[in-house]
């Protein structure tokens, strides 16, 4: 495909998006959960020159454009307990997570940056500093902000899995009030008592402590949106029918200095990205688009069906570049 033309850089916040182009990558947010400030006009499309890695280096282990979730639960058949990672770039690093029932994590809480996650199968109760402890099955999205200790146990019979998503070298600490001993040095640190100063993280409006997908937007059919939407964090909930794939020239956009990566929540999600053949995405996959490499996302269909996709990259107003011949759309 030619891709020396110009571009389009076009700042998208995800307030002023509007829904009705189901392949864009970010959609308007949740009545229920507004995005911070007012709603914003689309902004005038502004021709620049913008600068595009070339994409040229191979994905890098544990990245790949494609995790498929059966291939996760393949490589740890029969592990009760067990972590995957799957996403590791300079901003954000994810990985699956089961715990065997019964079991507890240790209390822990993170310096200067929020926690995400996706609960995807069995139940765990998730203890938060400040917050009523509740129980999270299949489709909840969980937000934990910075400097709030939480705890995560499984209940029932089942083990609980859950897809966790940090900030990219992240390091956490450990109450002395929950581990009197000096937990384990890490590579490169040396665990020491401190006394922590710079008070709690908080929610707000715009952040809410879970959201219960399957209930209060599927089972609801309410409207789909951002659920964590703070500095370097974005979670997005991105839903529409099933469309027609657009054609190949269609490239979508790319971004000049973060990489993006998803996760399906529901029905099937196409994606085009550069350098990778076209394929459709399932309920659990994960799926990333490296840093500069043109990508598009659209409802997978069948025509008609639901479909979901949870965009996570560190911006909430990331820069979209669009070919220039698009008009700033895919």
């Amino acid at each position: 495909m030619h891709l020396m033309k110009a571009l389009v850089s076009v700042s998208m916040f995800a307030a002023a998006v509007s829904i009705g182009s189901p392949g864009f990558a970010q959609a308007a947010p949740a009545q229920a959960m507004p995005m911070p400030g007012p709603a914003r006009e689309r902004p005038p499309l502004l021709f620049g020159w913008s600068p595009k890695k070339n994409p040229v280096d191979a994905y890098v282990a544990p990245n790949k454009p494609l995790w498929k979730f059966a291939d996760v639960l393949a490589l740890h058949r029969g592990q009760p307990n067990w972590i995957q990672p799957v996403v590791r770039n300079k901003d954000l690093a994810a990985d699956w997570h089961q715990l065997a029932p019964g079991g507890k994590t240790v209390e822990v809480l993170y310096p200067d940056n929020r926690v995400g996650m996706i609960v995807w199968s069995g139940q765990v109760r998730v203890s938060i500093k400040g917050q009523e402890p509740f129980v999270a099955s299949k489709g909840f999205e969980i937000n934990i902000p910075l400097r709030l200790p939480f705890t995560m146990e499984t209940v029932g019979s089942d083990p609980a899995l859950w897809l966790e998503i940090h900030q990219a070298n992240d390091t956490p600490i450990y109450p002395v009030t929950s581990s009197p001993t000096k937990p384990r040095d890490i590579p490169g640190y040396t665990y020491t008592k401190v006394v922590l100063s710079g008070g709690d993280g908080a929610y707000d409006g715009a952040n809410k402590p879970y959201l219960d997908y399957y209930k209060d937007v599927i089972g609801a059919d309410a409207r789909a949106g951002a659920f964590i939407a703070s500095d370097h964090f974005f979670m997005n909930n991105i839903r529409g029918k099933g469309t027609p794939t657009p054609p190949p020239s269609n490239l979508g956009h790319f971004h000049v200095d973060f990489t993006e990566f998803w996760f399906v929540m529901e029905g099937n999600i196409d994606y085009q990205i550069e350098g990778v053949p076209f394929f459709t995405a399932a309920p659990g996959d994960i799926v990333t688009a490296a840093m500069g490499r043109w990508h598009r996302a659209s409802f997978g269909g069948p025509v008609g069906q639901m479909d979901t996709r949870v965009a996570i990259n560190p911006f909430p107003r990331g820069l979209h570049d669009f070919a220039a011949d698009s008009g700033g759309r895919q």
